[in-house]
């Protein structure tokens, strides 16, 4: 009779015991957050006594039940100069070249995910990405239906030969913070192209409101009609690579995409499954803030989107457990979709324009550096710029421009309307031309045209076909003609002054 597995390992002398290990983000070339505590996590055996030890400090633990242990490290002070993240039990783990520094998660869908490579100048930005102290970890994409710890990455140093994979929003933003600060920057790369924000959320933060129930019905609705899309889709999918091969082997281009599959089990779109598998194994894991470039796959529900947006930066918050840490994202830029003058982004714009009501948040206009024909602008860097200019004002202290005019009010004057900002000590500038994509609206409620013309600090507007008018609006298309600016170079925030 053949011995047991067990037996057998036994009699060969192989251990059975697990041996200590990290939580992902603890690898090799990676950077820890200065001036907080920092959570160190992972695995070993039930009862295992482990020890961490790190820039002077050890410190002690014993895991628990389920295996996991965690230590806290006392705030670490910046260091360019690398250090091992040393872990002790049964066995031994070196981490080597750890740096502490600045730590910022960049989420959302493809205008983050967006990589250096796809951006503008790709082969100049390759050349000149010569920063060893900015440190990139992309997050795997993976969708999840329960919250996971483990998953698979790497950190990797800035070099012409890495740097074109990492997010390009997310690195143009860290050269500026690494060039004004001088510190090491690290960059943890969480996102998925197409994705909606109700696929970052935990279960708990989608449960948390009676008006969240229309999420779960839909994706339901969805499940039900999944096996017959499902053919449809297979069908679809064949004729296109026949029409595909057939292009080829005519040697005609072929440009056409392959079908989306439809949503179902496993989908991106599945409501909390980007939070199980994305954002969850990177708890508690110590950042200075975030960054986030989504809510385009959220066009067409904006009245939701508000809601959501805001309730996942808190829920993400919470989890962390971090107290409010800057939360900065990405206005969605000019794009003209089907409908160049329907109201489906600028009211999304207004929906992320109003969750600056959170704390600690902030928001990079780029209504005047998106493409209307393409969804995905290339000029990433001026937007990772302007999120720094955020960052740098309002988590870091120093004194500069950071947000260009803002709407503050309307005041009647017989037949035209004054608009008065902030964000406009420097003044106002119309760039290029006359300003554009101004509309005002009588009692009747209707918009119509407006010429609009600086006056000081102030723009006065005004329409032939509005003898009084009430209300005023500025940049209220998907993709509009938008040239309003301060003197700092930072375009207006889209508004309407009837906004609910």
């Amino acid at each position: 009779m053949r011995l047991p597995l067990l037996l057998v390992l036994l009699a060969c002398g192989v251990s059975l015991r697990a041996d200590v290990s990290l939580a992902p983000l603890f690898q090799d070339h990676g950077v820890l957050q200065r001036d907080k505590p920092v959570p160190i996590w992972g695995w070993a055996d039930a009862g295992e006594a482990v020890t961490v030890t790190f820039a002077g400090q050890e410190v002690k633990t014993v895991t628990d039940a389920a295996g996991r242990w965690r230590v806290e490290l006392a705030p670490l002070v910046a260091s360019a100069e690398p250090a091992e993240l040393v872990v002790s039990g049964r066995n031994r783990v070196v981490v080597s070249d750890v740096l502490v520094g600045e730590v910022w998660l960049c989420s959302g869908q493809s205008n983050m995910a967006w990589t250096v490579a796809a951006s503008d100048r790709p082969e100049e930005e390759k050349a000149a990405a010569r920063f060893p102290l900015i440190r990139h970890y992309k997050v795997p994409q993976r969708v999840a239906d329960a919250p996971e710890d483990r998953m698979k990455g790497e950190w990797q140093v800035t070099s012409p030969e890495n740097v074109g994979r990492f997010t390009a929003v997310g690195y143009f933003f860290a050269r500026e913070l690494h060039r004004k600060l001088g510190v090491p920057i690290g960059l943890v790369n969480s996102s998925y192209g197409g994705t909606p924000v109700e696929a970052w959320m935990s279960p708990e933060s989608l449960a948390s409101d009676p008006a969240f129930a229309v999420v779960g019905q839909r994706w339901a609705e969805a499940l039900a009609k999944y096996p017959e899309r499902a053919v449809a889709h297979a069908e679809a999918t064949a004729q296109w690579t026949a029409e595909r091969d057939a292009a080829k082997a005519a040697g005609k281009a072929f440009e056409r995409r392959a079908p989306r599959p439809p949503q179902g089990p496993g989908h991106p779109d599945t409501p909390s499954g980007l939070y199980h598998a994305m954002i969850h194994p990177l708890l508690p894991f110590a950042l200075r803030g975030a960054l986030w470039y989504q809510g385009e796959s959220n066009a067409g529900r904006a009245s939701e989107y508000r809601a959501l947006f805001s309730t996942m930066i808190t829920q993400w918050r919470q989890a962390f457990g971090q107290g409010d840490f800057p939360f900065y994202w990405v206005q969605l830029a000019n794009f003209k979709t089907d409908r160049p003058d329907s109201g489906a982004w600028p009211l999304l714009r207004e929906a992320q324009t109003q969750t600056l009501a959170l704390p600690a948040t902030g928001q990079a206009i780029s209504i005047d550096i998106g493409n209307p024909d393409d969804i995905h602008p290339r000029n990433k860097q001026e937007v990772g710029r302007r999120l720094a200019l955020i960052a740098m004002s309002q988590t870091y202290g120093q004194t500069m421009d950071y947000s260009g005019p803002v709407f503050l009010r309307a005041d009647p004057e017989k037949d035209r309307l004054r608009i008065s900002f902030t964000h406009a000590v420097t003044g106002l500038i119309a760039r290029d031309k006359p300003l554009q994509s101004f509309e005002v609206a009588g009692t009747d409620g209707v918009y119509r045209p407006a010429t609009a013309e600086i006056e000081g600090d102030t723009v006065v507007v005004r329409s032939a076909e509005v003898s009084t008018p009430v209300a005023v609006r500025y940049a209220w298309r998907n993709s509009p003609e938008a040239n309003l600016f301060n003197g700092a170079g930072l375009p207006a925030v889209p508004f309407r002054s009837d906004a609910p």
